[in-house]
């Protein structure tokens, strides 16, 4: 890809390269589990695709070209390393990628997947996004994180299958949800929290992206203010602006 920070490559571009990072997904994903049952590893199957921690690593390598082609440099682009902050309720909460500049934090992002088990991780996932964002943004407020706004974002991706796309029944209760969540599938239900941590200021910017088991990389991104090129304009704009 030939972008600049004066310009951002187009949706299409952009949409090849995703196809490409997801389709290295599945791939780590398929692997991690054969890899570690050769290796006598106890946690085979679908735990062990998430355990060997390598799966999203072609995502978040294009979240770094996009902080690239906004005109950060290498050693402003943390990942694997470095990339613990500080919260408020607990010492530090480890990032998948942050961006700094000249001491400043500009950016902090958190990547997740969830393929399989969607009823026992969709709330387990929804915990995570709100506690993380609560714990950052206190810590800003306090001081522990400079005195200039950062951008949050967080990333999901989620696997597209019969169990995540049709409508789950709701639990009774003598307090009912809202409405909003009535005969809703999984995937539904991560765009409304999704859209909410965004509308609630938790997070600058999310997205979502649905993707079949497979090698072709195919995806779809069900909320157009969700998709994962919006959440990179966002991304590539206010590092630019950090200049």
């Amino acid at each position: 890809m030939s972008a600049t920070k004066e310009s951002f490559w187009t949706e299409e571009e952009f949409a090849r390269e995703l196809r490409k990072a997801i389709r290295a997904y599945w791939k780590n994903r398929g692997g991690q589990s054969a890899r570690q049952a050769l290796k006598g590893a106890a946690d085979v199957g679908t735990r062990a695709e998430v355990t060997g921690g390598k799966h999203l690593n072609q995502v978040l390598a294009l979240v770094c070209k996009v902080a690239a082609s906004a005109g950060f440099q290498k050693n402003e682009i943390f990942f694997d390393v470095g990339v613990e902050l500080p919260g408020y309720f607990r010492p530090q909460k480890r990032w998948d990628v942050i961006m700094c500049r000249r001491g400043r934090l500009c950016a902090a992002i958190e990547l997740k997947s969830q393929v399989g088990s969607f009823g026992n991780n969709f709330n387990n996932r929804s915990e995570e996004a709100i506690g993380c964002a609560t714990d950052f943004w206190v810590a800003y407020r306090e001081g522990a994180l400079g005195t200039i706004s950062p951008w949050l974002g967080y990333l999901f991706l989620l696997e597209k299958a019969e169990k995540s796309t049709r409508p789950v029944a709701l639990k009774k209760s003598p307090f009912p949800p809202f409405g909003v969540f009535e005969r809703t599938s999984y995937a539904q239900r991560y765009a409304i929290l999704c859209e909410r941590l965004v509308l609630e200021r938790k997070y600058s910017s999310a997205a979502l992206v649905l993707s079949s088991r497979g090698t072709n990389g195919d995806f779809e991104e069900p909320n157009e203010a969700l998709s994962f090129y919006a959440f990179a304009k966002a991304l590539h704009g206010h590092l630019v602006g950090c200049a």
